[in-house]
């Protein structure tokens, strides 16, 4: 029986902190941050990936890191909060639909994550979520920063909002820029395993052209943010699952969004990757699923809510060979730190007047 980071089947190893620029946002140090594409190598890294009908989108696998045995739950209460309960408000100007619904409307935020580790094509999940220039997205940080060949980051790094069978209906977002904790860089201590990117302008082709689709969060909104907070609020959970269950059953395809819903627990405990904190939900989403949002607050109208955790480890409990669970790091005022290195700043556009990709990169 395996619990498995929800992305797959990698064993952890050592980071290179060295390779990590720190930001002095606080101390003791709490972020580090790392450069994925250049406007220079933009051109390159979309025509990995759009290439024959975005074929290497269809054949990345899901990636994570090994559990080696079943977390625990320990019930101690609450989680010690590092200060007051706080939230970043969602994207102002998406408006509502029209008339409510009883359903689930799913949020345009979501989307998976693709990269390349060495001769490798993986994916995860991830979401937009809101900042100064509408340009950033969560995700869990071992679907950012390599945990396995000890390279400094994933290459070829991109984000597609509402991902379907192939398919990138609101652009390519090409990473510019990643921020972690500096816990998870160093020490690969999984209750900090979550990221933040910037991303540069979104990217779609027409008439043979690249176009820039504008800003992400003015495509397709931007989830708020929520640290400190009580565990146990109502939470909806988005991803790609992607994995078949340890069965071998391939319930899930990893080219539609899935949700889950309930009250997480605190917390689950795993010593073999320095788990001590995690928040758990009931969730039979399998690999694939790593880095996709937690929310609080959710509304089905607006599509938005509070990103409270990102989906980190996962899989089966009761040794049925089903997955059943998933676990988040809990979001507190560290968090938050992290996202404020990287919430004001600035990416741009890499498309030039003449629709071809490059050294654009001027504010």
């Amino acid at each position: 029986m395996k619990l498995l980071p929800l992305g797959g089947c990698l064993a952890a190893g050592g980071l290179l902190a060295a390779s990590f620029a720190g930001i002095a946002t606080a101390a003791p140090k709490v972020t580090t941050s790392a450069k994925l594409n250049t406007a220079a190598n933009a051109a390159t890294t979309l025509e990995f990936w759009t290439a024959d009908g975005g074929a290497n989108f269809k054949a990345a696998d899901p990636f994570g890191l090994e559990h080696k045995r079943v977390p625990k739950h320990v019930s101690t209460g609450g989680p010690a909060a590092d200060g007051k309960p706080g939230i970043v408000p969602a994207t102002a100007d998406i408006p509502a639909a029209a008339a409510r619904t009883k359903n689930v409307n799913l949020p345009k935020t979501a989307g998976r994550v693709f990269f390349v580790l060495g001769e490798d094509l993986y994916s995860c999940s991830a979401s937009s979520v809101q900042s100064t220039y509408k340009n950033l997205v969560a995700t869990a940080g071992h679907c950012v920063y390599d945990p396995v060949g000890n390279q400094s980051v994933a290459d070829k790094w991109v984000f597609v909002p509402g991902y379907y069978q192939g398919k990138a209906p609101w652009g390519v977002y090409i990473g510019k820029q990643a921020f972690t904790h500096y816990d998870w860089d160093v020490y690969e201590d999984a209750d900090r395993d979550y990221a933040f990117v910037t991303v540069y302008n979104g990217i779609a082709r027409s008439s043979g052209r690249w176009i820039d689709v504008g800003p992400l969060g003015a495509k397709v909104g931007g989830q708020g943010l929520a640290y400190n907070q009580k565990v146990g609020q109502a939470t909806y959970v988005f991803g790609y699952p992607t994995a078949a269950h340890g069965d071998g059953d391939y319930a899930y395809t990893g080219h539609t969004l899935k949700f889950c819903y309930g009250k997480p627990t605190y917390p689950r405990v795993e010593s073999s990757v320095k788990v001590e904190e995690h928040v758990a939900l009931r969730c039979s989403m399998t690999g694939g699923a790593s880095g996709g949002p937690w929310i609080i607050g959710y509304s089905s109208n607006r599509r938005l809510g509070y990103l409270n955790g990102v989906t980190s480890l996962g899989g089966d409990t009761d040794g049925n060979l089903r997955s059943d669970l998933i676990t988040s790091p809990y979001f507190d005022g560290e968090t938050y730190s992290v996202y404020k290195a990287a919430a004001p700043l600035w990416s741009g556009s890499i498309v030039k007047k003449d629709g071809t990709l490059g050294l654009t990169e001027v504010k």
